[in-house]
């Protein structure tokens, strides 16, 4: 197997290099499963994010969950929110957002329930996600921020892929190419 070596925040990780089709082969980063990476990656994230005076933490369900965990633990708060990516039957009064990811092959909807609109509603929201690429996932979630009345204080990601490290609005820890 090949690997791409790349810097999160001074920690060398090997990332194995794989094939997401139509030529295109990305570094794959994963923090499932890894808890002292997810640890690492989860208190430099906070440390950033600190000087945005964010209330809530929200991230799309699957890899950013246990990240945005570590970042709301790191930044003393007790909930955060969670987009998930199938509407369950307590989120019938919940609002929803349609998005595109590059490593997700159609378009998916991600729903925000009524807890989490009400948690998120009139407060300084940090969007927290592991990697950004195409900034698919992220459009999902600044709408969902948007139309539950939150405020994005700041969009903060362990990695930034191909050309979204030239993006002037994101943090990031390091980055990584499309090969």
């Amino acid at each position: 197997m090949e690997f791409y070596t790349t810097d999160i925040a001074g920690r060398k990780e090997d990332l194995p290099i794989l094939s997401i089709g139509n030529g295109v082969r990305i570094a794959f980063f994963n923090l499932h499963g890894n808890q002292e990476l997810t640890e690492f990656c989860g208190a430099k994230l906070a440390e950033r994010i600190k000087e945005y005076n964010v209330d809530v933490v929200i991230t799309a369900e699957s890899k950013g969950l246990q990240l945005a965990h570590v970042v709301a633990r790191n930044l003393n708060q007790n909930l955060y929110a969670v987009a998930r990516k199938s509407k369950k039957l307590y989120m019938q009064d919940g609002i929803s957002s349609t998005v595109k990811s590059i490593t997700t092959a159609d378009e998916q909807i991600l729903y925000l329930s009524k807890h989490d609109v009400d948690l998120v509603k009139g407060k300084r929201v940090a969007i927290v996600d592991d990697v950004i690429s195409t900034g698919g996932s992220l459009i999902g979630l600044e709408q969902l921020v948007e139309k539950a009345g939150g405020i994005i204080a700041c969009k903060a990601f362990v990695l930034a892929e191909g050309d979204a490290k030239n993006k002037k609005d994101i943090i990031y820890l390091g980055d990584i190419p499309l090969l």
